[in-house]
């Protein structure tokens, strides 16, 4: 009897369960439906921006960043032939047609894509060095531009109001050897962003030095600096190549290629060629890291990334141009949902998607270094059920 009155129990609990679970997965209709999985859904838009005007023509577009007006800011390399690649694309510059010349470095477009200011680059007499090989950009809470530099000698950071006048140059430049442990001076700076709270720059320091530093904003004053998992960084003897079937390498093994902070006091750290992603606190403690599509080779899959805008900041976007595509991650864990893109030239496909930005009303945008020399706005469309794991070209509808 005993045994009798244990197997119903056991059998009305297993019903129970059952039920509870048809509870969980069925419809108000009694349907029983899983909720489909979801995320952010974009569409590229094929006319923005509008045409430069002046003949003007991009170099390799290496940096995005927008303001609180979602005025949208790149940098691009302007310097002629030696980036350019071809004297056909500058006929006008090299005086042999009438397109095209170069645009200057920095480009500021309003949010219908209409240039609204243009400037930088070399200026004799100038105060400043401008970078050989500008790289990245950031606006910070104040208005005021950042930018570093990637090429041999970029040994310092610029720092102009948002029209282009000159404020301060950080570091030495023209300092070619790499030390990672040295507060007066940096090595091909990749990106700088600026937190407002805090008033802290952090440095994505970078292509030479394998470190994170952190400046104050406003007297440029040197606070902390760290490799990777938090320690003390070391300067590699020989270059390092990717090996996916041995562990993750103890130190940044670079380009350090983004610093992105998050709104909870996090830093997400683009470890470009190690295929990884490193989190932190923003005082240096490590938290995890993620590997992403870690058979990558090459240049590696994690170039840049930024946040989707509701307050929680659920979404990371993460641009990867050794395989021409944007991922869609979820924040809380780095777990890649969805992705999009592909490499080609047409509207929505990349040729080396480089960096990328959120303005406020949650639209992407992304910039195209070596030979895609442009930037693309993927209009945001709401949370939509995933249609694929890989979408490919997120053209307008109506247009597939």
């Amino acid at each position: 009897m005993k045994k009798n009155k244990l197997l119903i129990g056991a059998a009305l609990a297993a019903s129970l369960l059952t039920l509870s679970f048809g509870i969980q997965s069925c419809s108000p209709g009694g349907d029983a439906t899983a909720q489909a999985p979801q995320a952010p859904s974009f569409e590229v838009d094929p006319f923005w921006p509008k045409p430069l005007g002046n003949e003007w023509i991009l170099g390799n577009v290496i940096g995005v960043a927008i303001d609180e007006r979602d005025h949208i800011f790149i940098v691009h390399r302007a310097s002629g032939e030696g980036i350019f690649g071809s004297r056909t694309e500058i006929g006008l510059q090299t005086g042999v047609s009438i397109c095209c010349t170069p645009a200057p470095p920095i480009i500021e477009f309003d949010p219908d894509g209409n240039v609204v200011n243009a400037w930088g680059g070399p200026v004799e007499g100038a105060p400043y060095t401008w970078p050989s090989s500008n790289h990245g950009i950031e606006i910070d809470h104040h208005g005021n531009i950042w930018i570093g530099g990637n090429g041999q000698g970029d040994s310092h950071i610029l720092k102009f109001t948002r029209d282009g006048t000159f404020l301060e140059q950080l570091g030495t430049p023209g300092i070619i050897e790499s030390d990672s442990n040295d507060t007066t001076r940096f090595s091909r700076v990749a990106e700088v962003a600026v937190v407002p709270e805090t008033n802290e720059a952090f440095v994505s320091d970078g292509y030479g030095n394998r470190r994170i530093a952190v400046l104050d904003a406003t007297t440029g004053e040197f606070k902390r600096y760290w490799g990777a998992y938090g320690n003390k960084p070391e300067d590699p003897t020989e270059r390092y190549r990717h090996d996916p079937t041995t562990p993750p390498h103890p130190q940044f093994t670079g380009p350090v290629h983004c610093a992105e902070p998050s709104n909870d006091g996090l830093l997400y750290v683009c470890d470009r060629s190690s295929d990884r992603i490193q989190v932190f606190k923003q005082d240096g403690t490590f938290m995890y890291e993620k590997l992403i599509m870690p058979e990558t080779l090459s240049q590696g899959s994690t170039w840049d990334l930024d946040f989707s805008k509701d307050p929680e900041q659920k979404y990371v976007y993460l641009a990867d141009g050794q395989n021409q595509r944007v991922y869609i991650l979820l924040r809380e864990n780095l777990e890649m949902i969805t992705m999009f893109g592909g490499g080609g030239r047409q509207p929505g496909l990349w040729f080396a998607p480089h960096s990328i930005a959120t303005d406020s009303k949650g639209n992407i945008y992304t910039t195209e270094t070596y030979e895609g020399k442009r930037i693309q706005k993927f209009v945001y469309q709401g949370l939509k059920d995933i249609p694929a794991k890989d979408q490919g070209a997120l053209w307008p509808a109506g247009t597939k």
